[in-house]
């Protein structure tokens, strides 16, 4: 496979993994091993930095993974910039995965305050990977803001339901001149294949690898999927047609 390039920085894994709702903090970083990925997000409010005894950020650390706090329980821009300041003196990076999400019930990202906040974080120079709606018109403001990457939804957030935003993702994709990571919805390593055949650059899967009845070997199976829909992409998938096409010649062997 191609490299996939953010902000200049290469990574050989397509897929990101999120580190929410794992039974343990060993599990999830067996699963981090087991995945392969080079990308980590953790939400800030999950850690105790004044906390000796919060381990979570010591199984999430590990060599050639880059860390990607997020701002999830932020509400605004105004909140989304402190956080992000937060984040970048506490673990000492300027990645940020940037979700604005002030509806607690559905958790659906918030546009407006999300270009307002990719703004001025890139203005003060933090590498921003917006969480976004599968808005095509969107996408192209946040690039245009300064975003390094787009990150639609496939579906809700934890609904493991696919890509029920498929004919937008497509119009992202087609139209992006940043990486595309479908973010959100993905439940199966099924999902993840089909993200990218469809040309995603990479996936962000959290709930289905971590809520598995084996997470590890869940997390295997996503990493798998990713690099063989990734690498189906790149071998141009074959032309569909609707009517039947045969496949050997139709003169008769006989004859």
């Amino acid at each position: 496979m191609k490299k996939l390039v953010i902000a200049g920085k290469e990574f050989s894994s397509r897929l990101f993994l999120g580190t929410g709702k794992f039974s343990s903090n060993e599990v999830m970083s067996d699963a981090i091993e087991a995945s392969n990925t080079q990308m980590v997000t953790v939400a800030m409010k999950r850690l105790d930095l004044t906390n000796k005894q919060d381990d979570m950020l010591r199984h999430i650390t590990k060599p050639g993974i880059q860390l990607l706090p997020n701002t999830s329980g932020v509400r605004n821009a105004k909140e989304a910039v402190f956080a992000a300041q937060m984040a970048r003196e506490a673990f000492g990076t300027n990645w940020l995965k940037l979700e604005i999400h002030p509806d607690p019930k559905y958790l659906l990202p918030e546009p407006i305050e999300t270009l307002k906040a990719t703004e001025t974080l890139a203005k003060l120079g933090f590498v921003v990977l917006p969480y976004i709606q599968a808005d095509p018109v969107l996408c192209k403001l946040l690039e245009d803001a300064g975003a390094a990457t787009v990150m639609p939804l496939g579906a809700p957030i934890g609904t493991n339901k696919g890509l029920k935003t498929k004919d937008l993702l497509e119009i992202i994709i087609e139209q992006s001149k940043v990486p595309v990571v479908v973010d959100a919805g993905i439940g199966a390593p099924s999902h993840a294949a089909e993200a990218m055949e469809m040309g995603a650059d990479a996936v962000l899967v959290n709930t289905a690898i971590a809520v598995a009845g084996d997470p590890v070997v869940m997390a295997r199976a996503f990493q798998l999927a990713a690099e063989s829909g990734r690498m189906a992409f790149e071998a141009q998938l074959a032309t569909r047609f609707d009517t039947p096409q045969a496949s050997s010649p139709l003169t008769s062997f006989l004859m």
